[in-house]
């Protein structure tokens, strides 16, 4: 009797401790069962020791003899560690240990509540049965009924005659049902029997037997199946298998029917260890029924790095035909693909050294490439750099070396030798530094497959100078106030001689458009088969305007320009020698106008015109408002106007589009709309697309309708992964 009265007082003390009310989520309220109005037990009372089952009641009526028992009332309360279950009124039984809780029965622990009428707590077992249950279960704000609810100590429901759901309790828009329902906490997990999924009242998906997660947690099973149509390929039902192997790798199997070509069969591995990580892709379609012909591709891509330092890459990816990803991959992006990289590489990277070597093939798929024009082979590449500060009187040592061997099935072939040593006197002070440079360039060739008479090891040595120097001036801006203004001009001087090169193959070397990056190199050309004669002074300004509280950039410009001091001879096969004294004028602006207003701008002029030119401008005051608008030109080659948007028309219905124009050609290269519903537990997209599909300018349409259940699935086709990819800064998340 001590033992029951001191329990009598500590409950008589915590029931006094009750909260009155529950806090809501602001989108879509949590649903609270009936009677939950008192709050969290857990919060409130808190966790005990695990190894102790206390129970407390207001009253206690015992009696002891031949048949003993007890009846609780008052309130009665029962905690083992952190799971905790409370009821008006309970009756014990000690022959079989069980607890009988009735009126307001409550229970909860870290990833579950429910409440009931009645219940049976076998405490010694830690089992729970409800009868006439509903609950609460994970942060996904799932909830449900069942006939028959039972949990044991590990954390397992079982459930009968059961409904489920995450929309709030005024609102089932979608509800499975099924004759028996079983959720793990532990592992994340349920499975249900004699499953029926109902949207709006009508069914929409049964299943003798389906399996689901509870959590993020991985586990094997069918994902949500995919359905579409194109003008190319016809319907489309892709239906995926997701394994759940091992905690470190996994694997995809994804049986694809396009009812115009056939039945295509993909599986993606995946596989993560200490050091090492890849990704492996087989897809397979026997026989299209359009292409009269087998289909495949096949991708691997891998990496390790090792305990010294040392890390191995590997990259490839072959399709059984030029016209793959045109017919079956989806996107303009990779119908415009022209070459697949297969490479091995192997570098390091060190304190004053690092390291390179690389295999290296492509696959060409664009069959206007002629194979003359096809890129070469590297069998090998091995490319050491070396760099060591502070050095005898002060410089500042360096060398970069490679040797290539280049193949090909047509024109000419063989190794190349480069080696780059060099010394540099940096002085870099507040405000400005100067950095002089020498370097010795020496290029070797081995040749095979040249014309008669031509040199079969030709060479090639050149000295490069250079001087490198730039300002710093900043200033508090006048009444703006906690903002400063960057000026900062730098100029660089290279002086390379004159020295005839047309002997020499190209293998892998072009002239890249002009840029920021371009402007302050060395050489005009990307690579080392060609180095420019040249006197050059580039010239550039950046002006910046920065918070001096948070560092954010508010602006900033910078505009530069090549001035050629003498006549620049070298050029590569077929291009004409450059006879102008400046390079075009290049500028780049980045303005944010104001907290949802960007602006960038990239122009590239000379005095016959504009030669390149790129404008962006992003609005976007919410974080469901985006507007864009992009500008693209090129002289002789492209002009494109590019808008897309994202945009909501009411509570729960968002507009959504993009329209990519090529104004040059008067034709529009790429266009979706669609809408999107979002109520506060399910989601639908529909959107509609027509889009140049191939390299010929041929168009393909689509239309896509996607259902989002959330907490749960999604069904149709993936019209999420082509709004991300196609408006800049629209998330998919509706979940």
């Amino acid at each position: 009797m001590l033992r029951l009265s001191i329990l009598i007082t500590g409950l008589t003390l915590l029931l006094a401790l009750t909260p009155a009310d529950a806090q809501e989520r602001v989108q879509c309220p949590a649903p609270i069962p009936p009677g939950s109005e008192s709050g969290s037990l857990l919060t409130r009372f808190g966790t005990g020791d695990p190894n102790v089952i206390e129970f407390q009641a207001g009253e206690v009526d015992a009696s002891f003899g031949k048949d003993p028992s007890a009846s609780l009332s008052g309130g009665v309360l029962l905690r083992r560690g952190d799971r905790l279950a409370g009821a008006d009124d309970a009756s014990y039984d000690p022959l079989s240990q069980a607890l009988m809780l009735s009126g307001n029965v409550r229970y909860e622990d870290p990833g579950s509540a429910i409440s009931s009428n009645s219940a049976e707590f076998a405490y010694l077992t830690g089992r729970i049965r409800f009868e006439g249950a509903e609950f609460l279960l994970g942060e996904r704000n799932a909830r449900g009924s069942a006939g028959v609810l039972e949990i044991n100590q590990e954390g397992r429901l079982q459930l009968a005659d059961v409904g489920y759901t995450t929309c709030p309790v005024e609102s089932e828009d979608w509800i499975i049902l099924a004759d028996s329902i079983e959720l793990n906490s532990t592992t994340g997990v349920g499975t249900a029997r004699d499953l029926k999924l109902r949207f709006k009242g009508v069914p929409i998906l049964w299943a003798p037997y389906m399996s689901f997660p509870i959590t993020d947690a991985r586990k094997s099973g069918i994902l949500t199946p995919e359905i579409g149509s194109t003008g190319r390929s016809g319907n489309e039902l892709s239906i995926p298998y997701y394994w759940n192997i091992a905690p470190n790798y996994d694997a995809t199997f994804t049986p694809r029917l396009l009812t115009a070509r056939g039945l295509q069969m993909g599986a993606e591995g995946r596989y993560l260890f200490e050091r090492s990580e890849g990704t492996a892709i087989v897809e397979y379609l026997p026989d299209d029924s359009q292409y009269n012909s087998n289909r495949h591709l096949v991708s691997f891509d891998h990496q390790t790095l090792f305990d010294n330092g040392w890390r191995n890459v590997i990259d490839f990816a072959e399709v059984s035909d030029n016209q793959y990803f045109e017919d079956l991959g989806g996107s303009l992006s990779i119908s415009s693909i022209t070459h697949l990289n297969r490479s091995l590489l192997v570098d390091y990277y060190g304190e004053n050294w690092s390291m390179i070597g690389l295999f290296q093939d492509y696959q060409t798929i664009d069959e206007a490439i002629a194979p003359i024009d096809e890129p070469y082979q590297r069998l090998p590449q091995i490319r050491a750099s070396g760099f060591w500060p502070g050095g005898a009187l002060g410089l500042d040592y360096g060398i970069n070396g490679e040797i290539v061997n280049f193949n090909r099935d047509i024109g000419v072939t063989g190794w190349r030798l480069n080696v780059v040593p060099g010394v540099e006197l940096p002085v870099v002070k507040p405000g400005w530094f100067f950095v002089p440079s020498v370097k010795l360039d020496h290029t070797q060739y081995d040749l095979e497959n040249r014309l008669p008479g031509e040199d079969l090891e030709p060479s090639r040595t050149l000295p490069v100078a250079s001087v490198d120097m730039g300002l710093h001036f900043e200033r508090l801006m006048s009444g703006a106030e906690g903002r400063i203004q960057t000026i900062e001009p730098r100029l660089l001087y290279v002086h390379v001689p004159f020295e005839e090169q047309d002997q020499l193959p190209v293998f892998d070397t072009i002239l890249p458009d002009l840029n920021l990056v371009q402007l302050y190199r060395e050489n005009r050309f990307l690579g080392v088969d060609r180095i420019a004669d040249t006197d050059q002074l580039s010239v550039g300004i950046t002006s910046r305007i920065m918070e001096t509280g948070s560092g954010r950039e508010l602006m900033s410009v910078t505009v530069g320009q090549a001035l050629y001091l003498s006549e620049q001879s070298v050029t590569l096969p077929g291009q004409a020698m450059a006879t102008a004294d400046s390079s075009d004028y290049i500028a780049e602006l980045r303005f944010l106008i104001y907290d949802n207003l960007n602006f960038d701008v990239g122009h590239q002029w000379s005095q016959t015109g504009t030669t390149r030119s790129e404008a962006r401008l992003q609005y976007r005051p919410a974080s469901n408002k985006i507007l864009n608008v992009a500008y693209r030109y090129r002289r002789d080659s492209l002009e494109q106007g590019d808008i897309s948007w994202s945009w909501p028309l009411a509570q729960s219905w968002n507009f959504v589009g993009r329209f990519n124009f090529s104004i040059r050609d008067s034709q529009a290269l790429e266009q979706f709309y669609g809408l999107e519903y979002e109520s506060c537990c399910w989601g639908l997209r529909l959107v509609g697309r027509r889009h140049i599909s191939t390299r010929d300018g041929t168009q393909d349409s689509s239309i896509g309708l996607q259902l989002v259940l959330k907490g749960m699935t999604s069904v149709g086709t993936a019209a999420d992964r082509l709004l991300e990819r196609g408006i800049l800064g629209y998330s998919s998340d509706l979940n």
